[in-house]
């Protein structure tokens, strides 16, 4: 099978909202009026983000879910997609499995793709994402502001200690829980329905991909401000809590939680707890934007918690 008949069978989908979709030079879209337009990439590699022996369903999911979690951090509406694959060799089983993976969360989400390229080489795996969302009120990192809540989406830490246990790093003993943990590291769930209702709430979001304290010091940094965390509020599955100590820098730096971190002002407490509520998400107020530089993470008694490091480097 040539690499037009691979496309043709397992990429080329009907793309309604598209003006031109798979099968030209190039996509032809038109956004909606009174809306801006977002686009962001990601790539995944064999090796540095996925193990090589994942399963082609989960990671098809995957790679378009760490897209779709940028927009959500961006309360953006997911429209179109391109995806990029270089494949090792033309392993048609393979590919069907990973297209499943990655068309059925598209179709969840009313994400059409349209258009892309593929190629010999190293498992490499890279998506374009476009979405909107009404002008001017997009989610920035560059928006918070002292005196507002810190608050996070989800559970945090179940993927960076799937992928820990799994490089030998530490041990987990209760079976179900690791398999909770490999099911939250393959199929991660973007928070798009999140990132909507927050864009009348929220000040500032960020996703988490590459760490709790690392992403949220993006936007720190973007801002201008501080950042005062408590560790105990910091939600993780109940499993946990008896362990919360040993497993600490998964939660706080683990990565690959692809939750939402968003600081919104107090009293918007009951909006926050109320999006969260519609759209059956947890959301957890985890700390608040002071005056300064930086994030802590603090215990109980006000003290700082040192890290070995905030989150993920990839040149690290």
């Amino acid at each position: 099978m040539n690499e037009f008949e691979l496309i043709a069978r397992h990429f080329q989908r009907p793309a309604p909202s598209a003006l031109l979709g798979v099968g030209d030079d190039a996509a032809i879209v038109r956004p909606t009026p009174g809306c801006d337009l977002h686009m962001s990439v990601d790539m995944l590699v064999e090796g540095r983000h996925f193990f090589a022996d994942v399963a082609p369903r989960a990671l098809g999911h995957k790679t378009l879910a760490v897209n779709l979690s940028d927009m959500a951090a961006m309360g953006a509406r997911a429209r179109w997609a391109l995806l990029s694959i270089a494949l090792p060799k033309a392993d048609e089983a393979w590919v069907a499995e990973f297209a499943a993976g990655f068309h059925a969360l598209a179709l969840e989400h009313g994400v059409e793709l349209i258009g892309g390229d593929t190629t010999c080489g190293p498992l490499t795996l890279s998506v374009t994402v476009l979405g909107e969302a009404p002008s001017g009120q997009a989610l920035r990192r560059d928006a918070a502001r002292p005196g507002d809540d810190v608050w996070v989406s989800g559970e945090l830490g179940l993927g960076a200690l799937a992928v820990r246990q799994r490089l030998g790093w530490l041990t987990v003993d209760d079976a179900d829980l690791l398999q909770t943990a490999r099911q939250r590291l393959e199929y991660p769930q973007p928070r798009l329905a999140l990132g909507r209702l927050l864009l009348p709430v929220a000040h500032a979001a960020a996703d988490v991909s590459d760490g709790l304290m690392a992403d949220l010091g993006h936007i720190l940094a973007a801002s201008g401000v501080a950042a005062e965390i408590q560790a105990d509020a910091l939600p993780s599955d109940p499993r946990l809590e008896a362990l919360r100590a040993r497993y600490l820098d998964c939660l706080a730096a683990g990565g690959d939680d692809y939750e939402l971190v968003f600081t919104a002002p107090p009293q918007r407490r009951a909006q926050v707890e109320a999006a969260g509520a519609q759209c059956a998400c947890r959301v957890s107020r985890i700390g608040r934007i002071v005056e300064g530089g930086g994030g802590k993470l603090l215990d109980a008694a006000g003290h700082p918690i040192p890290l070995q490091k905030e989150g993920y480097d990839h040149f690290g």
